[in-house]
């Protein structure tokens, strides 16, 4: 109603004006600002709470936001007012469009499908990925949700699941909105994320909103409530975490207990299990790192196995300087340069002495890791991020990664006891982060698809090639194990 945008509209619920978001130019913040005048009087104080101009509503996503407590609003009134304000907008909405809607369809049948057409093999096939709407600097989950959809045999575990009716009587064939009233026994994430999940690759020609994914991140995960830039590393570590416990509370019927005794008898050889029982999280995700400390005054050495779903690897402090892959000062850092970090013999600074039980007492130490079980997918995070004085910087590196062939067999505690086919790993997707701080920027990804490379960036959804991919400055990549394939280039 100020500025004619027509970018993140929220309506006032107390006087249904419009306004645009604060990130944009923020004239719904201001017409609550502009509500809090001083109050003189005691009957002045009983007419300004009843229009305080607090609470406002996004007309996109339909979440509600009270500017007095700075944060989003995830409860109803005893009447369910907040629902029946989103099922009258979205009566408007639907109506309004309807018929526009189906102008819009019959102009671009020809423009957008065409552009969303490929020729593959002399025949020509339409382009089936869907993009992922953004909810307000949701790239660093679109990026992340893209990634995952298109590891395939975690996908399709969650694709197949059997769907959960969180709702019957008059709620059933509603729009979910998770509200306190409804309990938490109604917030399921393996139940979003299967959802969301099944509505890629199904060819739609708009772009999917993950919203109710999003609602039940707020609630269960309260690091990523509200709008703000987030870390996609910590998210997917923050969602697989997440997904694993839920995914132990049963399966037909079986308790988790039950479960974890069954489970107790596997071996720690086999075992790469994080938190309890092993899931289709740990089953794909999950390895087994050797850490080897060294006590450098007696020779007492102390091994430990510890879990993992990812890597989180160091680029060498040599190569930070470096800003493009073209560079000519020096060599190019490659991914086994990071790998090598990792996993190279290290002495230990002051600040981390190791307690050795034969001297008792903290001692100088050399430290090891060997990598003991590998993952069917080898997640590798790149850390960019580190901390000054003061201040998160990024790592703005180029670092070299390889398509296909990734040879992980020199970094296995006992490589012998492993096939040749058995260490090579090609490249699924990688994750891209845009800026220079990790609370702004934006996050994109790139993933392969049935042998063709594609871009994910937020609602669009375009076909790229190999020389692009290899380019990218990763953040994140995740490496499918090769199913005895033969004949690649190796790392």
């Amino acid at each position: 109603s100020v500025c004619r945008s027509n970018k993140s509209p929220w309506v006032c619920l107390t006087c249904s004006s419009v306004h645009c978001g604060r990130y944009v130019n923020g004239h719904a913040k201001k017409h609550y600002e502009d509500a809090q005048v001083p109050l003189t009087n005691h009957k002045k104080s009983e007419k300004q709470d009843k229009a305080q101009h607090t609470v406002c509503m996004d007309c996109s996503s339909y979440s509600t936001y009270c500017y007095r407590c700075d944060d989003f609003v995830v409860n109803d009134t005893k009447l369910g007012l907040v629902q029946k304000v989103r099922e009258h907008l979205q009566n408007l909405e639907n109506s309004a469009f309807t018929a526009d809607r189906h102008r819009k369809r019959k102009l671009l049948e020809n423009s957008t499908l065409n552009s969303k057409l490929l020729k593959v093999n002399g025949s020509t096939t339409a382009i089936c990925a869907t993009g992922l709407r953004n909810l307000g600097n949701t790239c660093f989950m679109n990026a992340i949700l893209q990634s995952l959809s298109n590891i395939e045999q975690f996908c399709c575990y969650f694709k197949e699941l059997p769907a959960v009716e969180l709702r019957n009587g008059k709620t059933a064939g509603r729009r979910t909105y998770h509200t306190r009233s409804q309990g938490d026994n109604n917030v399921s994430l393996v139940e979003e994320f299967r959802k969301t999940l099944c509505a890629l690759w199904q060819g739609s020609q708009t772009a999917f909103s993950p919203e109710s994914l999003f609602y039940v991140v707020w609630k269960i995960m309260p690091n990523f409530r509200g709008y703000q830039q987030q870390d996609a590393h910590e998210f997917m570590r923050y969602l697989l975490d997440h997904l694993h416990l839920e995914l132990q509370g049963g399966f037909n019927g079986v308790s988790r207990s039950a479960i974890l005794q069954e489970n107790s008898t596997l071996s720690a050889s086999n075992k790469c299990c994080i938190n309890g029982a092993s899931t289709v999280v740990t089953a794909i995700f999950g390895g087994i790192l050797q850490n080897e400390v060294n006590c450098l005054i007696c020779g007492t050495e102390s091994r430990k196995f510890d879990p993992f779903l990812d890597l989180s690897l160091d680029i060498p402090s040599q190569f930070r300087s470096k800003r493009s892959k073209n560079q000519e000062n020096g060599p190019v850092c490659s991914l086994r340069d990071c790998l090598r970090s990792f996993t190279d013999l290290e002495e230990l600074d002051e600040t981390e002495l190791y307690m050795c039980h034969k001297c008792k007492k903290k001692q100088k130490s050399t430290k090891k890791f060997w990598i003991q079980k590998l993952p069917k997918v080898l997640c590798l995070h790149l850390k960019r991020f580190h901390w000054t004085a003061y201040l998160r910087n990024k790592v703005d590196t180029y670092v070299e990664f390889p398509l296909r062939g990734l040879d992980m067999k020199c970094y296995l505690l006992e490589p012998e006891n492993s096939g040749p086919e058995s260490c090579l790993y090609d490249l699924a997707a990688v994750v891209v982060h845009h800026g220079s701080g990790v609370g702004s920027g934006h996050y994109t990804a790139y993933a392969t698809h049935e042998g063709r490379w594609f871009h994910f960036n937020d609602s669009t959804v375009t076909l790229t090639d190999e020389e692009t991919v290899v380019k990218a400055k990763a953040y994140i990549l995740f490496y499918v194990e090769r199913q005895a394939k033969a004949g690649s280039d190796k790392l």
